[in-house]
């Protein structure tokens, strides 16, 4: 694909896995990545704002949304090399991105950063997993194989199709300032009532511990790309502590860092708003230097704080 991509969704092969991935919009390439658990349709409130300047291309990891069961468990490189994959098949891997990493997939951005740098244009940490002194546990081959019983477990049970659904509402509501889950209930029903997506969330948080260890070894040996810029975004319901630590996350990536407010943990729905201007300023302005619509003008970024 080359100049405009047409809005659309579509299944993808990376690594022998078919990927759910939906691309809309034009312009230079902009990859959004949800946290763990997450589907690609919670970035809904945050595409319209970009795709008058960019090309959007949102996925599911294995195991998460419609994109089928893992192959292996997560890497922070193997997931660095599921974008490029991704990024490859859809015809724009000779165009570099801004990588948007969001809860865990921040170090999956992070990660794509330093290990393709030439292919790399900016970096937004939205609310990110932060761990400072990760050491990668013993064993990752039984915790892949309780993480899978585990689930195996709960889905012969019925656990997923009778609990799954009330369970994402209610953790939806619980990491926002305000409001509840806004996805349709016939979509939370497909994705969050299988077993599949289950298997996938207790895969991924089994070796979140390994991935932040490793990444944490990529930040001694692999450098950032110069001239590529990293914006660490901190919702203030995280509280002082939460804040801190993402304080420190920028300082220790050279970046620039804002506390969002208001808002939880999910800032794709509580301030869409200032994860498109993270993407948007680093880029070139705007025809006739307007502010894209719904990003500042309505002084919400008045809570915005560096």
């Amino acid at each position: 694909m080359t100049g405009g991509v047409t809005d659309g969704a579509m299944f993808v092969r990376v690594g022998g896995v078919p990927h759910h991935v939906a691309v809309a919009g034009e312009g230079p390439v902009v990859v959004l990545s949800a946290g763990l658990g997450l589907g690609w349709f919670d970035w809904n409130p945050v595409v319209p704002l970009l795709t008058p300047y960019r090309t959007v291309v949102r996925f599911d990891r294995p195991g998460h949304g419609l994109s089928a069961p893992a192959g292996t468990p997560p890497t922070a490189a193997g997931e660095a090399r599921r974008i490029t994959g991704l990024l490859d098949a859809l015809g724009l891997g000779d165009r570099p991105a801004t990588v948007v990493g969001h809860s865990v997939a921040g170090f999956h951005a992070e990660a794509y950063a330093r290990l393709h740098p030439g292919r790399t244009t900016g970096v937004v940490l939205v609310d990110s997993s932060v761990e400072e002194r990760a050491v990668a546990p013993a064993a990752p081959a039984l915790r892949t194989a309780a993480a899978r019983a585990v689930g195996g477990t709960l889905g012969a049970l019925g656990i997923p199709a009778a609990f799954g659904p009330p369970v994402r509402r209610l953790a939806v509501r619980l990491s926002r300032t305000g409001g509840g889950d806004p996805a349709p209930a016939e979509l939370v029903r497909a994705v969050y009532g299988t077993t599949r997506v289950l298997r996938g969330a207790l895969l991924e948080n089994a070796h979140y511990t390994a991935v932040a260890a490793e990444l944490l070894a990529l930040r001694e040996r692999r450098p950032l790309p110069p001239g590529a810029p990293v914006t660490v975004l901190a919702a203030t319901a995280g509280g002082r502590r939460w804040t801190a630590r993402q304080r420190d996350l920028a300082l220790a990536l050279d970046a620039r860092f804002r506390e969002i407010g208001p808002s939880g943990h999910l800032m794709m729905l509580d301030r869409p708003d200032a994860i498109a201007r993270a993407v948007l300023e680093p880029g070139p302005p705007p025809p006739d230097g307007a502010a894209p619509a719904g990003i500042g003008g309505n002084g919400r970024g008045q809570d915005d704080r560096a």
